[in-house]
This record gives C-alpha cells, structure tokens and sequence, in this order.
C-alpha cells in the first residue's frame, strides 16, 4: 500500500461478455494482455447475465423483519465456481422498497447490525461476506463465502496493492485481473443484481455503502455501474495522493511512480464515473481514505450532488452526528423523504488588512443552523495533524474566524462543520441512539507555503505552554468509550502543533478531580504513521499515575523519563530508546484507566479491590494541561519529504483495521 496517507489501490476490470454458468464467467486475455485502463478491464460485462442460483440457508423473523442468510454465485472462475454469503433483511410484507447492499470492512464480516438498522429504516439490505470471515449466528457446517479457484479474502492479502500471478489468480502474467479490488468490485455488482432481482426491491432505487476496504469498493461500484443512484463510502474511496500532495514535504507520501494500477486499481480512475449523489464520509485523521486525498481527488467526481460530513480529530471512527447522514442522504435520494441541506461554502483569503488569513463560511438553511465549528492546520501530514477550531463568530448570514499562521513555510488547512437539528424520526444502528443533530462540512481549502508566501500573509501567531484549559471540555480531543469507567479513552494530537509542542526538557502537568483511587494511564506516541521521515517509526511509550481519590484538585506531572516503551515483539526495535528523550516527536497524547500501576517494573494493584472494579466514572474533570520547566524555546524538527516504509506503514495499517473494529 503506498501512500501516508496510504490507501488501498484498486480494482480490476473485465474485459469481455460473461458466459452461462457452466462456462468461464471472464474470458481469457486476449494476446496475453493485461488490460491498461478501464475500458478494457470491464468491457462488455454484464454483472445480470449468470444466474445467482441462489439459496436461502436460514430465514427467521425478529420484530417484523425478515432476516435470511443466503449464498448466491459471483461466477466461475478456472473451472471452479465462485459463492457468496450475506445477510439480507427487509420488513415483513413491505413492497418496492429502496435497496441498500451494504459492505464490510477489512478483518470484519457480513453484518446484522446493519441490515436491521436499515430494514428498520424503511429499506431491504443485502450485507455481503466478502472477506469470508465466520458470520454473526452462522453453524460451522451451513455454507459461507467460498471463492473457489482464486482468492480476493485477507488472506491472499499481497494482492490488494499488485497483479502478480500466484495459485489463487486468475491471469499467469502480471494483470489487474489479478488484483483482489477486481474480484470485491465484481461480487458487489452480483449483489446489486440480487438485490434487483428480489420481489420486495425497488430496482430502480439502489443505494451501496461501505465501511474502510467496504467504502473503496463503494466508490468503485459507483463510478463503473450505472444502477447505483446513491453512495456512501465511510473511511475509504479517497485515492491516491497526486497532484499537489504528491511528495510534499512532511506529509509522509512519496512522489508518484505511475503505474497500470493508477488506471485499473486505484479509486482516482473510477471517481471521474461517478454520476449519482455521493456522500463522503470520513473523519480528519483517517488512514484509509485521507480527507486531503479526497479534496484533490474528487474534483474530477462526475456527480453534480456531492456531500461530505467529516468528524474533526477521528482516525478511521465516526461520531453519531455524521454516521446519521449516511441514512439521512440515502432517506433524500431514493425515499425523497428528506432534503439535506447544501454543502457549506468556504472561502479563505489570504490577502487581508492584517496579514492574517480569514476564513467565511456560508450554509444553506441558515435560520436552522445550530452550530458552526471553523477548522483549521498547519500541519502537511494528515494522519497525525492537529486540527485547530478558530472559534468562527456569526456576521449576518456567515461565519468568521481568523486563521493566525506560526510561519509562512507551513501550508494551510481548512475546512468547517455545520450542525442541523435532526427534527425526522430516524434509528439509530448497533442499538444507538439517534443523536439530537446531524453534521455536514465544507470542502477543504488546501493552500501551499507558495500561497501565503507570494499574497504577503504574515507569522502572528506564537507557541504557548498552556496546551488546554478545558473550558470546552474535551473539544480538541478524540473521546472513545466515554460511558465506560474502565475503558474510557481520550486523545489528542494537539502536542504535535508547534504551538503547543512540548520544551525541551519540559514535564506534562495538569489538574484533575477524581473522588475515588484510580491509576491514570497517560500514553505519549511518538513518530506515529512516520510522522516525521528517517525517524524511528511509531514507538509508544506510558505511565501509569496511582491517584487517591479525593474531592480537590490534585496536580499530576509527568517527567520524559518516567513515559517508558510499551514493548514489542518487533527485534528491529531492540535498539530503540527505552524511555522517551524528547517531545520533539511526539504526535499524540491519550489518557485512560488502568488496574495496575508499574512499582520496580512489576504490575502492583492499587487501593482497595472496589475502587479498581468501579474505575473512573463520569464526569473526569480535568484542566489546565500545561508544560513546566524545560528550555524557554518549544522543541522543533523540520520533517523531511521522505516517504514512510511501506513494511512499518502496512503494519500499522493492519493493526489500525484491528483496533477500529
């Protein structure tokens, strides 16, 4: 996988009519060559033509709905067929309904959750098992996902990036055929043809999401098949990093090699056939489908109708203010039930009376507009970037803010949120509650060192020791698990800005209120995603505070020496320092619960064996999280343009689809 910014690269194409079932579903290559873009890849194939010879393995009812797991065939493949499961659900006796195929992500499976969610929503859902993982429920006897003669599962995972031929390909030379997004983007089309083919469906309404590897192959079902009349890729679908994000300087992505897969593979050759309405949805720090990648990308997007709600501070996670317009977007373009609004203008100019570059942002239904929240970073690399809130102030029908820069040597970064009142009745999934609103962003303005430079925007702004008061609570940061006592956890990249990067030799202090004994687990990441090029990759290093409970604020500090490295079995890192030596690096503080806290390097409980049962309930006050001592000068790196390893970088992108599930 290349890029930092790394994303999945993309799908094969056929080349010619399929055959009936009994005969090979793709043809063999013609001359013995490889298809170069998609035309040749995708040809004349009809994804309707072969019967799906489906099967009904179970069928039960719960509160209404009809839920059944099927298998249905994806075609034959070097004499072999190939079968996929799913999970499909629709209310009972309910007909024309809009259809919804819905698609996993990597490491996960055909989900329930999803289809009752939507079926409870007023539509039928087909949920596919493409990565033929064990599926909810499912007997280990009764029939799932087999991909017969080749191999488009994770664990043929070296084809997701190249078309090499192996014993699971299709192609014995080098062909996008033989990349595994070919076979994904295929089976999806056969399940858009299963759902078109069930009684209760509406044919003419069919909608795809897809969640991480499921929002890329969303994005490539809806820029090759003209039956997608609505889209939502959550976390994937951006494409690669070209343009003016190509090698540039500190965001972890080398410059372009261009390659056949930029033409068959990648998101950016399917983005131009996008013509139905598509909603982009996304939080700012993801790995797998980068919000700056996108914003280059998507401009060349076919479709007239495009949306985008991006959570601030998320990697790869959404909030419930934007995983609602997923529903809501699809309730407007194949219910008509609803009418999102118009996606926020932006406007950022540099040139301006005091140097400083301002930012306006203008959104539709202005007289229901319920908070705007205006963005900002300087920071190129957009996996570990702080994402600043200039505090935007109503003026008549716009939002303001100035956008104060440290050095017209960093690039510009911004975009806005606009929150609505969710007035509709709408469910939430997984067992949620549907939030009181509903969030919807700007495009982002993407503007270079050059930008700034050449319009004459001037440095105001200047390096603080006082990282967060908390008089906006946890507003720059990342809250997960925030009901739970012990699995709580909050994050921020904020420590990475240079205004508020850590002085050398500084210790971390901050007040918190905590009424009962806990052990605080305070987590320092540094170099994370290669961050910083020619660094030592990622290493994580924690302590763990023993706090007694009490009713007044109490001051914690945290020394470098004390921030020891979690360990891993990696031997390359053997020689990588044990305790953290700078803060120069770091690009991510998080604070959780612990039941042990590290005496003389043993795992020593502490308090009484209640107070660790119980942990750390709401609400966790916090405030003034600040730097003491140190140098007078913040500690500074310039990072280098070099690309990250794509070992360590694949890595951690297997464990991020991990952590996210």
């Amino acid at each position: 996988m290349r890029q930092c910014i790394m994303h999945f690269v993309g799908v094969l194409s056929l080349t010619a009519a399929t055959a009936a079932a009994d005969q090979e579903s793709l043809p063999p290559l013609q001359d013995g060559k490889a298809p170069t873009n998609l035309t040749e890849l995708w040809g004349n194939y009809d994804p309707g033509v072969e019967p799906l010879d489906t099967q009904v393995v179970r069928e039960w009812e719960e509160n209404g709905i009809t839920l059944r797991h099927v298998v249905f065939t994806v075609g034959v493949f070097k004499g072999k067929p190939a079968r996929l499961a799913g999970f499909y659900g629709f209310v009972k006796g309910a007909e024309r309904l809009p259809g919804i195929l819905q698609v996993h992500g990597g490491g996960q499976s055909a989900s329930l959750d999803e289809v009752r969610g939507f079926a409870r929503n007023g539509y039928a859902c087909l949920s596919i098992n493409w990565g033929g993982n064990k599926m909810e429920g499912v007997k280990d006897d009764e029939p799932n996902t087999d991909w017969g003669a080749l191999d488009a599962t994770q664990r043929h995972n070296s084809h997701y990036s190249g078309g090499k031929p192996d014993s699971k390909t299709l192609d014995d030379v080098e062909s996008p055929r033989n990349n595994n997004w070919f076979l994904l983007v295929l089976a999806a089309r056969r399940g858009l043809t299963f759902l078109e083919q069930q009684p209760e469906v509406d044919p003419d309404r069919l909608g795809v999401t897809g969640h991480s590897m499921g929002g890329k192959i969303t994005v490539n079902v809806a820029g090759i098949d003209r039956r997608v009349k609505a889209a939502v890729p959550s976390c994937g679908g951006s494409g690669g990093a070209g343009g003016k994000l190509s090698g540039m300087p500190g965001a972890g992505v080398g410059a372009e090699k261009p390659s056949i897969y930029d033409a068959t593979i990648d998101d950016r050759a399917y983005i131009p056939g996008i013509t139905c309405p598509i909603l982009f949805m996304s939080p700012t720090n993801d790995f797998a489908g980068p919000f700056d990648n996108m914003t280059e990308n998507w401009r060349k997007i076919g479709s007239r109708i495009v949306g985008f709600t991006v959570a601030p501070h998320f990697n790869h996670r959404a909030l419930p203010e934007t995983s609602i317009c997923g529903v809501l977007w699809f309730d407007q373009h194949l219910k008509g039930g609803f009418r999102f609004p118009a996606t926020p203008e932006l406007t950022v100019t540099l040139e301006t009376a005091s140097g400083v570059p301002r930012a306006t942002v203008k959104p539709d239904r202005v007289a229901d507009v319920a908070k705007v929240d205006l963005y900002y970073s300087i920071d190129p690399h957009c996996i570990t970037r702080f994402w600043r809130d200039a505090e935007a102030k109503r003026d008549g029908d716009a939002w303001t803010a100035d956008l104060p820069v440290l050095s017209t040597d960093q690039p510009l970064f911004v975009y806005a949120n606009v929150s609505y009142p969710l007035t509709t009745e709408r469910l939430g999934f997984r067992g949620s509650k549907p939030p009181a609103t509903f969030m919807i962003s700007s495009r982002e303005a993407i503007l270079l060192p050059e930008d700034l430079q050449t319009v004459g925007v001037k440095a105001t702004d200047a390096p603080t020791r006082l990282i967060d008061d908390f008089g906006r609570g946890w507003h720059d940061w990342c809250r997960l698990e925030w009901a739970n006592p012990h699995h709580w956890s909050v994050t921020t990249h904020k420590i990475k800005d240079p205004k508020w990067r850590g002085p050398d030799g500084a210790r971390l202090v901050f007040d918190l209120k905590c009424p009962t004994d806990i052990v605080l687990r305070v987590t320092v990441t540094s170099n994370g995603w290669g961050a910083f090029p020619g660094l030592p990759w990622g290493r994580t290093y924690q302590v763990r505070k023993p706090i007694k409970g009490s009713p007044d604020w109490q001051t914690i500090s945290v020394s470098l020496d004390e921030l020891v490295a979690i360990k891993k079995d990696d031997a390359s890192r053997k020689d990588d320092p044990s305790t953290l030596t700078s803060w120069a690096t770091a690009t991510e503080l998080n604070f959780g619960w612990a039941p042990t806290y590290i005496q003389d390097g043993q795992e020593v409980p502490f308090g009484p064996e209640n107070s660790q049962r119980n942990g750390w309930h709401e609400p966790r006050e916090f405030r003034n999280l600040r730097w003491e001592g140190g140098s007078d000068a913040a500690a500074s790196v310039a990072p280098a343009p070099a690309a990250p390893a794509p070992g360590e970088l694949d890595a951690t992108i297997q464990s991020e689809i991990k952590n996210s599930l």
